[in-house]
């Protein structure tokens, strides 16, 4: 299937709109502005009103999670924010908050090992927190039964071996942990080590929280392992990676031993453009989902300003940069990935992405132009359509999550 390039900013569909008249909110992190001593944590309040264009717009926001906030767990009416504290003499927090109609209380603040950039929930009642630390190449993990008291459980550090070879000398001098992911069982954590080019892997007691280390997924040295994502199709579990450094996607079959052990058989390399696809010198491969229907795969391309948009101030005839969104269809059977569709992003740096749950909106951050977007999407097709909202935020937009 040939790739379709989208540079559409018009007005939205119809076809792609969720019901008419409907309302969600947004939870967004963006690094502090020069000179601002905190990151911001945002809700934003999205409005679809009929078959018009849609309004985004902020309705509480938060400097309480630290100096960098990078990553949102939502966990029912309550939200984990981790404070990354890039630069940050303090080793990087995790913070618990209320939310009562979109606005934020704190409740409890923990240390992590250092460098906090990734959680997520695990375990019987969804009381574990693993955090994968970059900063301090390590990765922990909380129980947070009790929100307002969260208790550390267990720790992991590693040091790179002195006779690593092929790494790339700036990125990987030392582990990275970049990403914690449960498996679709609730059994496994993993976590793409963009420093050591391996995905971790962790065994996890659903009772005690407690994890095992078991052996890792090996990745090419010197690709650096950013993120993940797992793909249920019946039966089959597929697993695929996001390489930040050489701008690839790996795809493995996982295979559940009997021993309690997992194990990948490779069954799929390409570039973050596709298997014939050409990606611009200066690219960074960024964020990797799925739809919810598991039948697409999106990843995101930072640096690549390869796409133009139009002008978000409809005074202003002036094309804007993006970079882009990059679709593809899975096929269960051999693990390939076909290129459906490359779009703007609506910005430069997508740095994070996320899809609401009936597959019809994408929310797109895009960190250098401090701006989100949300764009229609056809489910069936996987096809996204038109922008519905953007707002541009103070700076340095990372991270967006629909609160569903």
């Amino acid at each position: 299937m040939r790739y379709r390039v989208s540079h559409a900013a018009g007005a939205l569909a119809a076809l792609a709109l969720p019901s008419v008249s409907s309302a969600t909110l947004l939870y967004v992190t963006s690094y502090p502005p020069p000179g601002t001593p905190s990151g911001t944590l945002t809700t934003l309040n999205l409005t679809i009103p009929g078959y018009s264009a849609g309004s985004l717009q902020s309705i509480a926001t938060s400097t309480e999670c630290g100096a960098y906030p990078s990553w949102l767990t939502l966990v029912g009416s309550n939200l984990y924010c981790l404070d990354e504290a890039w630069n940050e003499p303090a080793n990087g927090s995790l913070v618990s908050f209320q939310i009562t109609d979109g606005k934020l209380s704190l409740l409890d603040k923990v240390t992590t090992i250092g460098g906090p950039v990734s959680s997520v929930v695990y375990g019987a009642d969804g009381h574990g927190l693993a955090v994968a630390d970059y900063g301090a190449s390590g990765f922990n993990t909380f129980n947070i039964a009790n929100p307002a008291d969260i208790v550390p459980i267990q720790t992991s550090v590693w040091d790179l071996p002195q006779d690593q070879k092929d790494r790339n000398s700036e990125r990987q001098k030392s582990p990275h942990p970049h990403q914690a992911i449960l498996d679709p069982t609730g059994q496994f954590v993993l976590v793409p080590d963009l420093g050591f080019d391996r995905v971790h892997v962790f065994a996890v007691d659903r009772n005690n929280l407690k994890y095992t280390e078991q052996y890792p997924l090996l990745i090419n040295p010197g690709s650096g392992p950013r993120h993940g994502v797992f793909v249920v199709a019946g039966t089959k579990i597929l697993f695929y990676v996001i390489a930040e450094l050489t701008n690839q996607i790996f795809g493995y079959d996982v295979l559940y031993m009997a021993d309690g052990t997992l194990i990948f058989k490779q069954v799929w390399t390409s570039s973050t453009h596709g298997l014939n696809g050409t990606v611009p010198a200066g690219a960074s491969g960024g964020e990797i989902a799925v739809s919810p229907d598991n039948k697409f795969l999106i990843v995101s391309s930072r640096g690549e300003a390869s796409l133009s948009i139009n002008n978000w101030d409809v005074a202003n005839s002036t094309k804007l940069p993006s970079d882009p969104l990059i679709t593809f269809k899975i096929d269960f059977e051999t693990g390939a990935l076909d290129p459906v569709q490359t779009f703007a992003a609506g910005g430069l740096v997508p740095r994070h992405f996320s899809i609401n749950k009936d597959g019809t909106l994408v929310a797109s951050a895009a960190q250098q132009d401090g701006r989100v977007a949300i764009i229609s999407r056809d489910p069936a097709s996987g096809v996204l359509k038109e922008y519905v909202a953007n707002i541009a935020l103070a700076s340095n937009v990372n991270f967006v999550i629909f609160a569903e």
